[in-house]
């Protein structure tokens, strides 16, 4: 992919905290993969299954380790961390697009919001009353920001994000389309064969640094707030139930469901799928596998799995039908054993 912009090897390593190696003065205007990459792009090594792939690259430079350095045939960046030099090295080449400073005649502001300066209020914008939008703001088109919510600085909240009264966004977050914030918590007393709602009286507080994928929706606490801490990363279609408290520095994948009153430590990595019950905590540098079902608090850090691996549908079917005899097996087996110990 080429950029408008176009950067010498050294000054890219310079930005980037990484070592050249090869000529400085190759001129980098893009970025690629190692098959696809062309002339005048960078591409990166950070799996050393591909290796084998550096060899056949048409790309300029390669963002790699010095463990990987002599397979590359291109001139290199030399980097401990080259995942992350390559995230550094592109937001130099496709750094965000500059939006235009003011307020959209359409957008619906009441009086008593502050506006900090160098804001960008997008067409139909809607604003309630009490709310607090920081320095350098950025909202699209179509977005609603109730009463009383306050957004920190430099956050972008791309068009149609809702967020309900009371919501606190920390500085520096980016919330996609179709995010809602905010919204009642799934509260419910049964009584006389019916259900009784009840108010969701907390907020949700969510730190700097976070970015929230499109159509996450993140519920206000029923008493105490919701609390999202600095760093977190959630991607699309995730439920954050009512009370929930994620960590700093935690990833979410796609299609996790946490459930409510769940505090979920800081640095863990949960994949896509994942469902957790409600009222339990997961400590710090927990890794969940995509698919798995939590029924129970982790209180020790480490790789938990419990999804099935898809097998081809006749394999599938010849298991289930070991699956249904499991319990006969597993009698028949200590049957067995108390005999075996007789004998013995």
């Amino acid at each position: 992919m080429k950029s408008k912009l176009s950067f010498t090897l050294s000054q890219i390593a310079a930005q980037c905290n990484a070592e050249v190696l090869g000529e400085g003065s190759t001129l980098i205007s893009g970025i690629g993969t190692i098959a696809g990459a062309t002339q005048g792009e960078i591409t990166f090594l950070a799996n050393t299954l591909y290796r084998d792939s550096l060899k056949h690259t048409r790309a300029s430079a390669v963002i790699l380790s010095a463990e990987d350095a002599s397979f590359s045939p291109s001139p290199c960046l030399i980097s401990k961390n080259p995942y992350a030099t390559y995230a550094r090295a592109a937001q130099m080449l496709f750094p965000a697009e500059a939006t235009p400073i003011g307020v959209h005649p359409s957008a619906v502001i009441a009086q008593d919001v502050v506006l900090s300066e160098n804001v960008s209020i997008g067409p139909h914008v809607v604003i309630e009353s009490g709310a607090q939008i920081g320095r350098g703001v950025v909202i699209d088109s179509g977005t609603y920001i109730g009463r009383d919510t306050v957004i920190g600085a430099n956050s972008r909240l791309y068009s149609g994000v809702r967020l309900y009264h009371e919501t606190h966004i920390g500085e520096r977050a980016i919330i996609h389309s179709g995010v809602v914030i905010g919204s009642d918590g799934f509260g419910m007393a049964w009584d006389k064969g019916g259900w009784i709602k009840i108010p969701q009286i907390g907020r949700v507080v969510i730190g700097h640094d976070v970015e929230i994928g499109a159509n996450t929706t993140i519920d206000r606490g029923a008493i105490e707030n919701t609390v999202i801490e600095d760093g977190v990363k959630l991607d699309n279609q995730i439920q954050i139930a009512h009370n929930c408290h994620i960590g700093a520095n935690t990833v979410i994948a796609g299609c996790t469901g946490v459930s409510g009153s769940t505090t979920i430590g800081k640095n863990c990595r949960i994949g896509g799928g994942v469902g957790i019950v409600g009222h339990l905590n997961i400590c710090d540098g927990v890794t969940v596998t995509g698919f798995t079902m939590i029924t129970k608090s982790i209180t020790e850090p480490g790789i938990y799995s419990s999804g099935m691996p898809g097998v081809q549908h006749k394999n599938w079917m010849e298991t289930l039908v070991h699956l249904r005899h499991l319990s006969d097996w597993i009698k028949r087996i200590k049957s067995l054993e108390k005999v075996l110990k007789k004998e013995e």
